[in-house]
């Protein structure tokens, strides 16, 4: 559809409450920007009538209530046009939700919060900030990551449909918005989401996309041609033009063809002037700039504003409120009574429900969780993690995810399962395809919507969606990022597939609990730990060659990994060496320790497979594993080693990755790189100066 209906003439006020909603947005946004003498003032001003629009005639969402389940979510991908959202959440009313989920009886954006936008402590930071400022459904700001966000989020209200819609019981209907750019569209992580979109055929998803032809470097010809809209008809989604920004009657038209179209995603391309009404209209200098005072001194004269900062004319405030509850208000008290009625006649469906809207975990989830028997041919860790990922999904359903096309390779297939797809929404097994990236942002997305999202991957494969991984920390996500092949150990695949910076990138990653089981007792413990919080992301690095799987009669119990580290091997009195390692290494660390216990040397072998875990930890029990006095100490680690001198310290050594790897067989690289016992028993020896 392409709707040429004629835009409103003119920049100057019309009178109308619609208009003097409109001019609000846009003045709120300038003046904000201005005062804080930082942001992008242009988008907020050319989208303000789509915001308008959209929330005041379409949006299903009670701003007393922005917690309810079956809202409709709206996922501003053009984060740098914060100061939009955050106008809007001011204008709707929209109350403050503190961290546990009780209303504090604030605004969840006041006037005086549009005051103090980009300020420290403030809660208009920037780009928008899940979990800072009520009404924001997601982080967004590296563009692309919400527009993968809400195909998350669509999945979600779909799956979510599927297993507890019940006859007479519509639980889950709502729809999910995206408002992109430009930028957005140029990212590849917007194209990944967008294919898989089309492919599951998710009819619940709109995206909006601002066209306004403007980059930061000037008009986005430089760089940026193609027909988008034909490329997303290739993708299988319903493709709208709206010519003028402005036009709010053909805005409400694209939305109400939306609403009526069941088979695919629908895109609307709406084309506007970045900055409109102002000197700087049409021009990259209104993109991410403050206007300047004389400009929008003019800006308002032109619009017939009064000249005053932060002005909201008397009435605008209380009738876009109105517009909003008027229509989501009733609809959350029919669906809190429909709850009611369906805890009723569902009772085991609801109490599934409420455990997984708090975030919790179900009696007894972890019963199943298998105990491996001692066995020094041992399993690959991947393996053994697939044996706990389906010994745990029998008990919370909602655990759900996939991989990127490696489900045989990363062993996260549920069994006895079938796939989530456009024919069976139910299906709890992802494919994502070959798209990290949108996978990444995808399980974003399905998590913000209180499922337990998980993706895998080669742990290589790390490069190509560590900005979902990153996101996933800033918003204090409960993500499980699974990933294998994590070492040298791949082998023959060669350096491009062999793992060597990637742990000290995630390690690095404030937030993300990154944990390298070292056997299959160790990764169920991983499991255990990670889903008992929902609000930390982790990351499991599994092994793709088989670990032995240590004998805990002899040695420490696997339970000390929820500490992140602990002594799994150790001697009578004061250890004259200490020999560190996580993964596959730890074993060959208790090679190499037995090897010097009978040589009489009283040495303590600690387990590491978490640092974000261990440093958490007080300094008593630190101290009890990693003793200062100690100095002789020993890392291992197949992989690169940054980080390790914050255990091994100045006089400690490590067996680590200093180059790529090489394409042999595993036992070849071992010996190649050191990683043998002998080696570890001779470093053992210099640190110990023997």
């Amino acid at each position: 559809m392409t709707d040429t209906a004629t835009a409103p003439s003119g920049v100057h006020e019309d009178g109308s409450p619609e208009r003097l909603a409109i001019d609000t947005i846009r003045t709120l946004s300038m003046d904000a920007v201005q005062k804080a003498n930082s942001g992008h003032p242009g988008t907020p001003m050319a989208l303000a009538p789509v915001g308008h629009t959209l929330w005041t005639q379409f949006l299903r969402y009670d701003p007393d209530t922005p917690d309810w389940p079956n809202r409709d979510r709206f996922v501003l991908s053009v984060g740098h046009a914060s100061m939009l959202l955050y106008a809007l959440l001011h204008l709707a009313g929209v109350k403050e939700i503190d961290r546990d989920g009780n209303k504090t009886g604030k605004p969840a954006v006041s006037l005086e919060d549009i005051e103090q936008f980009r300020q420290l402590s403030s809660k208009t930071p920037g780009h928008p900030e899940y979990r800072h400022t009520t009404g924001v459904e997601t982080t967004t700001g590296p563009l692309g990551q919400g527009c993968g966000n809400s195909v998350g989020m669509a999945i979600a209200e779909r799956w979510l449909a599927a297993r507890y819609n019940k006859p007479g019981f519509t639980l889950f209907d709502h729809d999910v918005y995206s408002l992109c750019g430009d930028g957005d569209m140029m990212e590849g992580v917007s194209a990944e989401a967008a294919s898989l979109a089309g492919h599951l055929k998710l009819s619940n998803l709109c995206w909006i996309y601002d066209s306004n032809h403007i980059s930061i470097e000037g008009g986005t010809d430089l760089a940026f041609d193609e027909d988008v809209g034909k490329r997303f008809e290739g993708y299988g989604w319903n493709v709208l033009h709206i010519d003028d920004a402005n036009d709010v009657a053909a805005l409400a038209r694209g939305f109400k063809e939306f609403r009526a179209t069941d088979d695919r995603p629908t895109l609307i391309i709406v084309r506007s002037v970045i900055g409109w009404g102002s000197p700087k209209a049409g021009s990259e200098k209104a993109h991410g700039e403050p206007l300047g005072a004389d400009n929008i001194a003019k800006t308002k004269e032109a619009y017939g504003w009064p000249a005053k900062d932060f002005y909201v004319p008397e009435g605008v405030q209380a009738a876009f409120e109105a517009a909003v509850a008027d229509r989501g208000r009733p609809l959350r008290e029919e669906w809190q009574a429909l709850y009611a009625k369906y805890a009723e006649a569902e009772p085991e469906l609801a109490k599934e429900l409420k455990a997984m809207l708090s975030d919790t975990l179900p009696e007894g989830w972890d019963a199943d969780i298998p105990v491996f028997d001692a066995d020094e041919k041992g399993i690959a860790s991947r393996d053994a993690g697939g044996k706990v990922l389906n010994a745990i999904v029998k008990r919370v359903p909602w655990l759900i995810g996939g991989s990127a096309d490696l489900a045989p390779s990363t062993k996260t297939d549920i069994k006895g399962e079938p796939s989530f797809s456009a024919e069976d929404y139910a299906g709890r097994n992802f494919h994502f395809g070959v798209r990290e990236h949108g996978m990444g942002a995808v399980v974003n997305g399905m998590t913000l919507s209180h499922l337990r999202g998980y993706g895998s991957t080669f742990l290589v494969f790390l490069d190509y969606m560590r900005a979902p991984v990153r996101l996933s920390a800033i918003m204090e996500l409960g993500a499980v990022w699974v990933y294998t092949h994590d070492s040298i150990g791949v082998g023959e695949d060669g350096p491009t597939h062999q793992p060597i910076e990637h742990l000290a990138t995630m390690r690095a990653i404030p937030g993300l609990d990154t944990i390298r089981p070292c056997d299959a007792n160790e990764v169920a413990e991983a499991w255990r730990a990670v889903l008992q919080d929902a609000s930390t992301p982790a990351a499991l690095v599994l092994s793709r060659q088989a670990l032995p799987t240590l004998d805990r009669s002899k040695y420490a119990p696997a339970s000390g990994l929820a500490k992140g580290g602990y002594v799994l091997a150790d001697c009578e009195g004061t250890p004259e060496v200490i020999l560190i390692a996580t993964g596959s290494e730890v074993a060959l660390a208790v090679k190499a320790y037995e090897q010097l216990k009978a040589e009489g040397v009283k040495a303590r072998v600690v387990s590491l497979p978490s640092w974000h875990r261990y440093e958490v930890q007080d300094a008593v029990y630190k101290e009890s594993v990693l003793p200062r006095a100690v100095k002789a100490r020993v890392a291992i680690e197949m992989a690169g080693e940054l980080g390790w001198d914050r255990y091994v310290g100045y006089e400690g050594r490590t067996i680590t990755m200093s180059t790529f790897g090489a394409s042999a067989p595993l036992a070849k690289l071992q010996d190649k790189f050191g990683f043998t016992a002998d080696n570890v028993v001779k470093v053992a020896r210099e640190v110990m100066g023997s």
